[in-house]
């Protein structure tokens, strides 16, 4: 896998709830194949959880560049991007198919991916999650529009 967005010596930061957790075992694989280090935080089973104990911590470390990207995983991949996204620094994008997953990178420097974990196949995870890490942000008209989102 070219690994375009990458930052040396951060981790991937990994977060989901109990919905999430099979998916999330799919990426940590094809990151562990690819050679990508990441930093998981949470959860670590399938027992009933709450998105935001795992999705705070994770969009912090982001967020504080300890660790980049993200990538958060919930049944339906709202909850857990709603609760990245209310950290000022946070660009998460919920993508259920790579096109979005590769228009989130290219037009507004998502740097946590969300997905919903109960939609999608393994192999439709490790599809998105590698367009995600391989596609470049684009910049130009687009980052003068990512530099409004923060609230000032």
């Amino acid at each position: 896998m070219e690994q375009l967005i990458l930052q040396p010596g951060k981790p991937v930061a990994l977060c989901s709830d109990h919905a999430g957790w099979a998916t999330k075992q799919v990426v940590i694989a094809l990151l562990e194949k690819e050679g990508i280090a990441y930093k998981d935080f949470g959860t670590y089973s399938e027992d009933s959880c709450d998105y935001p104990d795992f999705a705070h911590p994770c969009a912090l470390a982001v967020e504080r560049g300890e660790c980049y990207p993200g990538i958060a995983i919930c049944g339906s991949g709202e909850g857990i991007n709603m609760t990245v996204n209310k950290h000022q620094g946070i660009r998460s994008a919920l993508c259920w198919i790579p096109e979005i997953a590769s228009l989130a990178r290219q037009h507004n420097d998502a740097n946590i991916l969300a997905m919903p974990g109960r939609f999608l196949s393994p192999a439709e995870a490790e599809a998105i999650v590698t367009t995600f890490l391989t596609t470049p942000f684009e910049g130009g008209r687009h980052q003068r529009r990512i530099d409004k989102i923060p609230v000032k």
